[in-house]
């Protein structure tokens, strides 16, 4: 019997013969589009394959590469993320906000709780569950703002920025590829999920279409696999520690492996089974499982001081975010004058990280968004996304930071002689229970990582094909999840997961433009067609009519004439 893919969701068509069991290799490729597939697959092993020939020298130069990029280029990050918040507070009370994406009778795919779940996990991961832990230790040895540290001000601090690392400018820079992804998905019914596509009304439909987008749809997409990689590489051994500390062993390369091969199982079987399938279901379960450790930690712990530093943290945030964001140290260069390196160790380092992410996290919300206002995704976004992560540094890191404080466990020490996954693990050790709490924290770890990266390949196929009538090929799911594990697999033999992480960041330079172009694509095309509309009315703007001619084609005008139903909105 000869059993043919269909192009779209990857299911068996209904097209039977008898023979052979085959698949039908052309149908299969009729929907790639092949210059972002050979052409992400060709840079990828462009980058990698000198890091893995010859890693000493790779890794000199993509460090001095980085150097330059912090050191010179760190106030343009700094700039994007505050653009990007400023953005967002624009966006939610402008009549964009208004506008549903969707058909007027759309109803949400998913329930608020599914929703706030995917996103979350797809935005953040068992990176949170980890940093969440052990970011307070870095802050406390080297505290911003030239504080004495270890002081009183520096162990707040350290309790605070965490937080602001992880909190609202973090998702807004995640939105901004994820605008107008989904308003050209969901409103315009355009079937394809690109950034290309995104930036059709800057650059012009012939130029997005040309050369020119199919790179800026590569870099994405390098981007994507690079920061895919390197969290993998960071979580993989974390789980290993783990299961060696449950089970008796130490943790080695050939364990490594068996942890990595694990969570590759887990999340192909998650990509086999689709958005509603995979992705929704892994997310409920692993939200449940995380409220809960979460909520035993700060039940048997000093839950007063938990909570007490919790809040004085969100205080202490919110009153100085505009400094927390704005600060550069412009002085350090002189003679006199003290220069930390902290926000090129974290605050740069951590825009550019999301920035790199953004496509990946931004096209999965947009995704997932359809049937809600536009004000609903960004501020549910921002919110679920920064409450989420701060639930994780308020609990983990303050319970951590108590036994600190009480000399009950100095585990700043224990990091510094040893490493920062023995100090984690080391903390959930003081917990009643440990046992019990470290295989917990383990399969969450194990789940977010599963579907953040089934959330990656989800991604990295959608923006491969052509149309998204139905969800990718299975197959294409499935090659994307696999080479993101093969990636890793691979380097953590050679030391270079670090070289990868940096060079991922080296990468994100040109997306500072992009994001830029993104922001004023939405603005121009959502302004345009409200506009368009004869008349429209709030709360819910419902996009319903549009001209012949896209104003960013050669046949199309940015004019809207009386002709054509325009009708000023007073």
């Amino acid at each position: 019997m000869s059993v043919q893919l269909d192009a779209g969701g990857g299911c068996p068509a209904s097209d039977y013969s008898q023979g052979d069991t085959t698949i039908n290799i052309q149908r299969a490729f009729s929907n790639i589009h092949k210059p972002i597939f050979f052409g992400s697959l060709g840079l990828l092993l462009i980058v990698t394959l000198p890091l893995i020939i010859f890693p000493e020298m790779g890794r000199v130069w993509v460090m001095a590469a980085q150097g330059f990029v912090t050191q010179n280029l760190g106030m343009l990050y700094q700039t994007m993320g505050i653009a990007s918040l400023g953005f967002m507070i624009y966006i939610v009370f402008s009549d964009i906000g208004q506008i549903k994406l969707g058909d007027v009778d759309a109803e949400p795919e998913f329930s608020l709780f599914s929703w706030g779940a995917m996103l979350f996990a797809a935005g953040i991961g068992g990176a949170v569950v980890f940093w969440g832990m052990v970011e307070w230790m870095y802050y406390l040895q080297n505290p911003p703002f030239h504080v004495e540290p270890f002081s009183e001000e520096a162990t707040a601090w350290a309790a605070t920025y965490g937080m602001f690392h992880w909190g609202p400018i973090a998702w807004s820079i995640y939105l901004v590829p994820a605008l107008p992804m989904a308003y050209f998905l969901h409103v315009r019914k355009h079937k394809v999920l690109r950034i290309s596509e995104a930036i059709r009304p800057v650059l012009g439909e012939k130029l997005a279409r040309s050369w020119l987008g199919n790179i800026i749809d590569i870099l994405f997409i390098f981007g994507m696999l690079g920061g895919g990689a390197t969290s993998l590489g960071i979580l993989v051994p974390l789980i290993n520690q783990g299961l060696g500390n449950l089970f008796g062993f130490t943790p080695n390369s050939v364990s490594q492996i068996g942890v990595l091969v694990g969570t590759t199982a887990l999340f192909a079987i998650s990509a086999w089974r689709g958005l509603k399938g995979g992705i929704e279901m892994l997310s409920d379960i692993n939200m449940w499982l995380g409220l809960a450790v979460l909520l035993f930690v700060l039940t048997v712990g000093p839950t007063v001081f938990i909570l007490d530093t919790g809040l004085n943290s969100i205080g202490l945030m919110l009153s100085n975010l505009i400094q927390m964001a704005t600060w550069t140290e412009p002085f350090g260069r002189f003679d006199g004058f003290e220069e930390t390196g902290f926000r090129q160790a974290w605050t740069i380092f951590y825009w550019a990280w999301w920035l790199v992410f953004a496509p990946t996290v931004g096209l999965f919300i947009a995704r997932i968004s359809k049937g809600r206002r536009i004000k609903t995704m960004v501020a549910g976004s921002i919110f679920f996304g920064s409450l989420g992560c701060a639930l994780f540094f308020i609990i983990l890191g303050n319970y951590g930071l108590y036994l600190q404080l009480s000399g009950t466990l100095d585990v700043v020490q224990l990091m510094n002689d040893q490493s920062a996954n023995v100090a984690f693990y080391a903390v959930l050790a003081e917990l009643p229970l440990s046992w019990l709490v470290t295989l917990a924290v383990v399969i969450l770890l194990s789940i977010f990582t599963a579907t953040t990266f089934d959330s990656i390949a989800y991604i990295l196929s959608s923006a491969a094909e052509k149309n998204l009538d139905k969800e990718p090929a299975r197959w294409h799911r499935l090659f994307w999840a696999f080479t993101l594990s093969l990636l890793p697999m691979s380097l953590l033999f050679l030391g270079g997961l670090e070289t990868l992480q940096t060079a991922s960041i080296v990468s994100g330079v040109p997306l500072l433009l992009i994001a830029l172009l993104l922001m004023i694509s939405m603005v121009r095309a959502a302004q345009y067609d409200l506009r368009y509309q004869p008349n429209y009315e709030e709360p819910e703007i419902n996009i319903e009519e549009f001209p012949e001619n896209d104003p960013w084609t050669e046949e199309g005008s940015w004019e809207v004439t009386d002709d054509e139903g325009y009708q000023e909105k007073t």
